[in-house]
This record gives C-alpha cells, structure tokens and sequence, in this order.
C-alpha cells in the first residue's frame, strides 16, 4: 500500500504530520514523534511577541498600567511562560534537525510584518524544511476595515516569500468575508500550502477573581467539519497544497480529510489526549481501510469527493442547510 504524499515540496511517508503543539518542546519527544510513524513535524510556534526587543522591554509593555487595567493583562502570558526565546527556538530547530531525519517546518505566530522577515530568514539558515505562518488577528479596530487587514496579511505573506527560498505555509482563520476570495489570492502570491484551520482559543472570566483567563479546549471530531468543507471547496480552486487540521480523531477523520483534498492531516489534540505511539493506531486504521475499500494509494483518494468531483456541488453550499433542516424534521 502505497500512503505516500507531497506537502510543501516535500515527500512523506505518509499524510499524518505533527501540527504545532507542546509535543515539538522537547527532543525526546520528537524523536518519539518520528518513531511513531509521524512523517512531519511543525515546531510549536514562535510569538512575535517574542520577537519584541528583549523580555524585559516585553514585560514593560505587558505590566504598564497595571493599576489602572489589571485584567488586561490576562490575555497575555507572562514572559516566562514563553518557551523558548528567539535565539532559543532556533538553536532547537538546529538540533530538531539532527535528531530526526523527517521534515521540521518552524512556525512563527503573529500578526504584523515586523520582525517576521528577518526570523524567517534565520529560520531557514537553522535548517528548517518549510515555515507555517499563523496570523492570528482578533481584530478589535472599529476603524480597521476588513480589506485593510487583508492587504495587510497579503503582505506579510509578500515579504516572506521574498525573503526564503523554503516554502511557506499560510494558517487561515475561517473568518474572512470572502474565504474562498482570500484563499486564491494568498495562491496566486506564492503561498505554498493553506493550512485550514486556525483556532482561535476564546478567554472565559474568572467570577471568583474577577479575571480573565485563558481556556484552551482541546477539539473534538466535530471540529473536522470546517475543514472538511472548505478543503473541499478550495481543492482544484487553488495552486497550492491543503492542509487540514482540527477535529481529525481517527483514521476516517484523517481519510475524509483527504477524500475532500488536502495532501496532510494535521494531528495535535488526539495525541495529547492518546498519546504520542497513538500514531501508529491511526496508521495502521488507515491502511485496513484503504485495503477494505481496494485503494491502491492514498493519492488515489485525495481530492475525490470534492466540490470539484462532486455529482451535485451545491450539497456543498446552501442545499446542505436545506436537507440538514428536513432530515430534522423527518426525525420528529
């Protein structure tokens, strides 16, 4: 059985790739990662805020005012809380490198250009197979308007692609005005890979303290139906690879992922629940099915139930609202 495939110019043994998670901290981990089978790695990401000066002109900006808005700050983690500083994650991405021979794509997270052009150029130079870009933006400007941050975003993604010769990977929120719009645009630039989707993790209040607190659900396979769409609306629409990540639990997650068209799953919160060695499980659930159903190759399947390959491609869009809301009515 051949469950080979392409992502970001690089050839994998298999589709299941490690996303960016506190599994990619330590070496032990991914050397464990790799010897589960797992044919990829992205790093856990790096933060602009990391990028900031140094961490004591970061702790002036996160602790100015406290008196005066001490809630705020909750929405950010303390200095030490950052794992690893700028000259840290690349001293780790180096030694990533020389612990495992699969790929190791950095990540850095962040939301203006900044210092992102010049830590991605470092960032190749340590060895890196490829970058994800996570633009995480939760945009709160009543003045911003939605095309503004777009054209900021499409040059962010400019910048680095003319900085790095490596490929570079662009993780998505699903909250564009028009995603499909932004999907082909981000292609059309250069980007190599889609990555669908970012999470953002929602504060929640702390009654007790009267705080604001960070809390970080991990997903469930529900979450796979966002990506499952609109991996299979984009495939054939754009140039470059799919990604999916979130809600992929089981080897079917992982087949109806790439049944929908991306080239990867994205793997994190099943293997923290599981396990790292759960990898294997999900492998092998993947082969017995390919093998059942008389799959010579997993490319075979990617892209099959697309938007693209679809008999009725409006089962895709409003149509599904349609018969969801009449099968309900059939059960009642």
């Amino acid at each position: 059985m051949d469950m080979s495939t392409t992502y970001l110019n690089l050839n994998l043994r298999t589709p299941l790739v490690a996303s960016a998670s506190p599994l990619s901290y330590e070496l032990d981990d991914i050397k464990r990662l790799e010897d589960s089978g797992i044919s990829a790695i992205v790093l856990h990401s790096l933060f602009e805020e990391q990028l900031v000066q140094d961490s004591l002109e970061l702790h002036y900006h996160l602790s100015a005012h406290t008196e005066s808005y001490a809630e705020a700050l909750n929405y950010f983690p303390e200095p030490s809380e950052f794992e690893l500083g700028p000259d840290g994650y690349l001293e780790h991405i180096r030694q990533a490198k020389e612990a495992v021979d699969i790929p190791i794509i950095a990540s850095l997270n962040g939301y203006t250009s900044g210092g992102w052009i010049d830590f991605a150029k470092k960032m190749e130079s340590a060895g890196a197979d490829a970058i994800e870009m996570n633009i995480y933006d939760v945009p709160t400007d009543s003045n911003l308007t939605s095309s503004e941050m777009e054209e900021e975003f499409l040059e962010i993604l400019r910048e680095v692609k003319a900085a790095v010769k490596i490929p570079v990977a662009l993780k998505l929120s699903p909250f564009f005005t028009n995603l499909s719009n932004m999907a082909k645009r981000f292609s059309d630039l250069g980007a190599d890979a889609l990555v669908l989707f970012n999470r953002f993790y929602q504060p929640d209040f702390d009654l007790e303290h009267l705080e604001v607190r960070p809390h970080i659900l991990l997903s469930t396979p529900h979450d796979l139906r966002l990506p499952l769409r609109w991996i299979a609306i984009l495939y054939g629409k754009v140039q470059c690879d799919l990604a999916a990540t979130g809600g992929i639990h089981k080897s079917t997650d992982a087949i109806k992922a790439l049944m929908a068209g991306a080239n990867v799953t994205m793997l994190c919160s099943v293997l923290l629940r599981e396990g790292i060695e759960y990898v294997k499980v999900l492998e092998q659930g993947m082969r017995d099915w390919l093998v059942e159903h008389e799959y010579e190759s997993v490319r075979q399947m990617i892209g099959s139930m697309s938007q693209k390959n679809c008999p009725n491609p409006h089962e895709y869009e409003r149509a599904q609202y349609m018969r969801a809301l009449h099968s309900i009515h059939l059960h009642h």
